[in-house]
């Protein structure tokens, strides 16, 4: 099966170094014997087209310069074609690829009059009866098509390498914001916990105090009374800190999950009366509690809510006090 996750192959760095300096010794490869057995002033005008190409990327415009002017030397000193020709659109495609667009329209403009030139002198080398219309067309066409043949591939490859950095940059971009999110999830979700660790602990507490208030007001008319509001007191207190353990947990984990705080809908509702200190859902019970509390210090009971083998004791010394100001 073939696997469409599978990157196309690229040269690296130093490939491509490599790549152009196979190229230019491919290129040169005859120059050295033309220049020993035909003509050595040729051979160098060969070796100044041909030898920039091998830092063609990275100084593209340069190069392109040098060879444009080797190639105007030729035409004026020498009436044929040479093997060295070749370069121009190898330098043409190196300024399209490598450069600017501005830079690439210079060295197509530049091509283009180069093919005109050197029709009309490679024409001239021969006879000036040679020197017609057709025949500068035969040989104009296939030169310029060679230029902008190189200018579009150019071009081509620097909008396709302008568009694959633009979508790296924007995967980056968003990795970025994604892990961004996640920090700010994973402080926000810190947060919460810490808010609910609060929460449960003041619970707990406020629980503390009343049930000891009113088991210190009950206990004057019934000690017995104490004893249940000082297990309540123990419970609550195991159950505040085993809370505030489990929460310290979660806060001191490095992969703590977060999630989103849990709405009234997602709650689940209480099927009766909760044991002391406990709070389905993880709600806010500090105003029922302080209700609690308000009603043991008026009342006189250990403020236990909802624990109602406690009211008829609390309620006593109000019926005795009423009890007595009835006679009156």
């Amino acid at each position: 099966m073939a696997r469409h996750d599978r990157q196309p192959w690229r040269l690296g760095p130093r490939g491509e170094r490599w790549f152009d300096l196979a190229l230019t010794a491919f290129l040169l490869l005859p120059v050295l014997p033309f220049a020993v057995l035909v003509d050595v002033g040729a051979g160098l005008l060969m070796l100044a087209q041909i030898a920039p190409l091998a830092v063609r990327r990275r100084w593209p415009v340069p190069v392109f310069a040098v060879v444009t002017g080797a190639s105007a030397l030729q035409a004026l000193l020498i009436d044929e074609p040479l093997w060295s020709q070749v370069a121009f659109p190898v330098a043409t495609y190196s300024v399209a690829r490598f450069a600017g667009p501005a830079w690439a329209a210079g060295a197509l403009a530049t091509g283009v009059a180069g093919a005109a030139v050197a029709a009309v002198d490679w024409l001239l080398g021969f006879d000036e009866v040679a020197l017609t219309w057709s025949n500068v067309t035969a040989y104009f066409l296939p030169i310029a098509a060679m230029v902008v043949a190189a200018w579009a591939l150019g071009t081509l490859g620097r909008t396709r390498q302008a568009y694959v950095d633009a979508l790296v940059e924007r995967g980056q971009r968003l990795e970025r914001e994604a892990a961004q999110q996640a920090a700010l999830a994973a402080v926000e979700e810190r947060h919460r916990i810490a808010r609910e660790m609060h929460d449960v602990v003041a619970h707990g507490l406020t629980t503390i105090v009343v049930q000891a208030d009113g088991a210190r007001a009950a206990a004057v008319h019934d000690p017995a009374v104490a004893a249940p509001a000082f297990e309540t007191i123990a419970a609550t207190g195991r159950e505040a800190m085993t809370e505030m353990r489990r929460m310290l947990g979660l806060l001191r984990a490095e992969d703590a999950v977060t999630a989103p705080q849990p709405r009234l809908a997602d709650l689940p509702r209480p099927a009766g009366r909760g044991a002391p200190g406990r709070h389905p859902g993880g709600g806010r019970p500090a105003r029922p509690a302080a209700r609690g509390a308000r009603r043991a210090r008026a009342d006189g009971v250990p403020g236990r809510p909802g624990g109602a083998h406690q009211r008829p004791q609390a309620r006593r010394p109000r019926r005795h006090r009423r009890g007595a100001a009835a006679p009156g």
